[in-house]
């Protein structure tokens, strides 16, 4: 489980991120939702260490990471999925795949419930990542990430400028991951209808607040989407 408590950050004297405390469960969807500018890419560059948080902790599977380098934290077994998906362009899809497994031992393979999730990047493993279009990009992504074997695995935006048919190939690869129960999944979201079809548990962010948060089915109850809409 990740575990996050009164976490706090500031950009020039702006405070950010104010006091945010959530956890995100193995074998569960958290969706954080919430509009542009509200501080949720903040937050994920601060779990993944990217950014050093003011104040606060985060800890996962037991271990206090609120200190921790980017690369411990993978090592921990914390995947992410930038938004904009950031591929190495120049180099071949495999080539990206194998880039995920820079902490796993030598030799390791890549994971085959990869392809089993993506087949398209089994067809074009010697094509170059620029070559590819958005949405196969932003399965290369998620495989990239999932070549590690997280056990948690942030995703910022991944229906962000990608065609329908694949943000529902993108559905079932969460739906899938979840199901096996092995694993926690934070999906960072502004397309409602995406997060409410996947998400067992909700938070909604404003000017770097938890305002609200409950079970996923309860969603348009709680009036979620007209939140965002404000």
């Amino acid at each position: 489980m990740l575990k996050v408590d009164k976490l706090n950050q500031y950009y020039s004297g702006s405070h950010i991120l104010r006091d945010l405390s959530f956890s995100a469960p193995i074998g569960k969807v958290t969706t954080l939702l919430g509009r542009n500018g509200v501080g949720k890419t903040t937050l994920l560059k601060v779990l993944m260490g990217l950014v050093p948080s003011r104040s606060g902790s985060i800890a996962f599977d037991g271990h206090d990471l609120t200190r921790a380098a980017s690369h411990q934290r993978v090592q921990a077994g914390i995947g992410y999925v930038p938004q904009g998906r950031e591929i190495f362009p120049r180099l071949t899809v495999l080539e990206n795949l194998q880039m995920g497994l820079a902490t796993r031992p030598g030799g390791t393979p890549i994971p085959e419930r990869i392809f089993e999730m993506f087949p398209v990047l089994k067809q074009m493993l010697r094509r170059r990542g620029g070559d590819l279009s958005g949405g196969q990009q932003q399965q290369l992504a998620i495989g990239r990430a999932l070549a590690a074997g997280p056990r948690l695995l942030i995703l910022d935006e991944p229906t962000e400028g990608i065609q329908p048919s694949i943000i529902k190939d993108i559905e079932r690869a969460i739906r899938s991951l979840a199901a096996e129960g092995n694993m926690a999944i934070l999906l960072v979201e502004q397309y409602y209808d995406f997060a409410a079809s996947l998400a067992d548990q909700y938070l909604v962010m404003e000017r770097g607040e938890i305002i609200s948060r409950g079970a996923g089915g309860n969603m348009e109850a709680d009036g979620v989407r007209d939140m965002l809409a404000v």
